[in-house]
């Protein structure tokens, strides 16, 4: 056995200190010291005889040898991790963190989760909002509900990607700007504030009005761009013109008549949803329950088209 094993505590800590890129993050995450984390680190770079951090501020970055150790010890402790996970499965009580796309938490899943919790009481959620697609292992996520204009475009062997349907995106605004006349034909709403996502390249106004066969956009100069289509839809009913937008987002605005879709007119472009999760988790029993949960709550409140 290779004698360089007999620091493998260490190399636990170091690759808590590198995934956070602080001692003190990895010292809360362990249950130790920044101190002791510090020390551990000095010792395994000692003995080693590699300088596997540098400090930059308050944030500890790895050199080159620290980051291929880092990627070793992840997937050595992954391939651990799956081991275990094949002998000892937990059952469906415990913690189960979730991550998604801000606009989808604060809209969709928040304002349901409550549903969930009633059925399953044993199982306590954490919700992870993020614009970002955050690596599961290394913020310890357990499932992932993303989503794209296209379909088996999440390709990571580590992971099972589920598809669960599609969303249809339609112009919403609020009533009043088609109860006051203002916006009676689809051309007019390029008379008011169009509001779209300053990332998004694909499902825009532009290939809307192309869609439609109008033309004029180019020289369109009200617009307010936002990062999230939470963000969007509280300008719009807020009176703030029209966005494009995903039924799973504005239906419950329908429903309430807060919102209203001036023109049955859908963008040519879908999105798709996918489930992503890890198939040797230990958790598979308690994602498999919000799963489940998940696309019966998504089946019952989304009309396939408006």
């Amino acid at each position: 056995m290779d004698k360089r094993l007999k620091h493998l505590n260490a190399l636990y800590n170091f690759e808590s200190a590198a995934r956070h890129q602080s001692y003190s993050k990895a010292g809360e995450e362990l249950f130790v010291s920044q101190a002791a984390i510090s020390q551990q680190m000095r010792q395994l770079e000692d003995s080693l005889k590699e300088k596997l951090f540098i400090r930059s501020g308050r944030s500890m970055l790895l050199t080159q040898s620290g980051e291929k150790l880092f990627d070793a010890c992840q997937l050595g402790f992954s391939e651990i991790i799956q081991g275990l996970n094949s002998i000892q499965c937990e059952g469906v009580a415990g913690d189960l963190t979730i991550t998604s796309t801000q606009a989808f938490c604060s809209l969709w899943l928040m304002p349901r989760l409550y549903k969930f919790s009633q059925a399953h009481p044993e199982v306590n959620v954490k919700i992870l909002g993020s614009s970002q697609v955050e690596d599961l292992q290394k913020k310890h996520i357990d499932l992932a509900i993303r989503f794209s204009t296209q379909k088996n475009i999440f390709d990571d062997k580590r992971y099972i990607v589920q598809y669960f349907g599609q969303d249809y995106v339609y112009p919403v605004c609020s009533p009043e700007l088609v109860n006051n006349g203002f916006i009676k034909k689809p051309e007019d709403l390029l008379n008011c504030i169009l509001v779209s996502l300053n990332n998004e390249s694909k499902v825009t106004w532009q290939s809307w009005f192309e869609h439609i066969g109008i033309s004029g956009f180019n020289r369109h100069d009200k617009k307010t761009e936002v990062t999230s289509s939470d963000m969007a839809i509280s300008a719009v009913l807020a009176g703030h013109g029209a966005t494009l937008a995903v039924t799973t987002m504005f239906m419950p605005y329908i429903h309430s008549k807060q919102l209203v879709v001036p023109f049955n007119i859908k963008h040519p472009i879908k999105w798709q949803r996918y489930l992503v999760f890890d198939s040797n988790s230990a958790k598979k029993q308690r994602i498999q329950v919000f799963i489940d949960w998940l696309q019966q709550e998504m089946q019952q409140s989304t009309p396939l088209e408006f």
